[in-house]
């Protein structure tokens, strides 16, 4: 059955990857998963926003990509180094800091895929989604540990978020699908909302019409990351994809939807 997650989206679904930062509001200084930056992808057309939760000094999960403060704000810091309030003035000049509980609660509309970054963060960041919006939240992580970590916290009130597979539980599909075996996909598969995965992973194809069909059959959506140029985008979607996850929400608009 399809989690409500989906529920309110259309197809294909499109995820503003960190939000979105055009050329000129880059010129000005914002940055990606900034508050400005996740208003601009929704005001952009994008149903769902991918981006990263990091846990400050303080205890308080922000949205921020790297585990350092280096390539986005030129600070060698690491964010369990600097507290929430250091933070959101280093970042008062750069789109603004927006903290989950912000994310969740001051834009209503928006159905964010939270990607789990360290160990510290899930549980926190489980616990705050658990409370304040279980049903249009989709957990994800490279590692199935604290993808499990965050939903065992989220379930707290009885309803699971949406989640999409890790790297192991990637790794189990590919196989299964290989070896085409059904009791193995099912395997895999259980439990699983989405397949959000690259085209392929350096010489290694990951995107197939046979792994379209295994996660389909088992109502499993599939989104590919991260893809800019509105050619592949149409190419994917008609090869079956249900999501195209972007840096260029804008390009994704006009390409899938047409110009609003």
């Amino acid at each position: 059955m399809l989690h409500p997650f989906f529920s309110e989206g259309q197809k294909p679904r499109i995820f503003g990857h960190r939000g979105y930062v055009s050329a000129a509001e880059a010129e000005r200084g914002i940055v990606e998963n900034s508050r400005a930056a996740i208003a601009a992808a929704l005001a952009a057309g994008a149903d769902y926003v991918e981006s990263d939760c990091q846990l400050t000094a303080d205890g308080v999960v922000v949205l921020f990509h790297d585990n350092t403060l280096e390539r986005t704000l030129g600070d060698t810091r690491r964010i369990s180094q600097v507290s929430s309030a250091e933070l959101a003035d280093a970042m008062a000049e750069r789109g603004g800091l927006l903290t989950l509980e912000a994310a969740l609660s001051d834009f209503p509309s928006a159905r964010p895929n939270l990607d789990m970054k360290t160990p510290e963060v899930a549980t926190p960041a489980g616990t705050l989604i658990g409370e304040l919006a279980p049903a249009r939240v989709l957990i994800s992580s490279f590692s199935d540990t604290l993808r499990r970590e965050a939903l065992a916290a989220a379930e707290v009130g009885g309803i699971r978020p949406a989640t999409g597979a890790g790297q192991s539980a990637i790794v189990k599909i590919l196989g299964a699908v290989a070896m085409r075996s059904a009791s193995l996909l099912d395997r895999a598969f259980a439990g699983i909302d989405a397949l959000q995965i690259p085209v392929k992973q350096g010489p290694v194809k990951v995107l197939s019409p046979g792994l379209l069909r295994a996660a389909h059959a088992r109502g499993v959506e599939v989104h590919i990351w991260t893809v800019n140029e509105p050619v592949q985008m149409r190419e994917l979607v008609e090869l079956g994809v249900d999501g195209i996850i972007t840096d260029r929400t804008d390009v994704a608009v006009a390409a899938l939807r047409g110009s609003r």
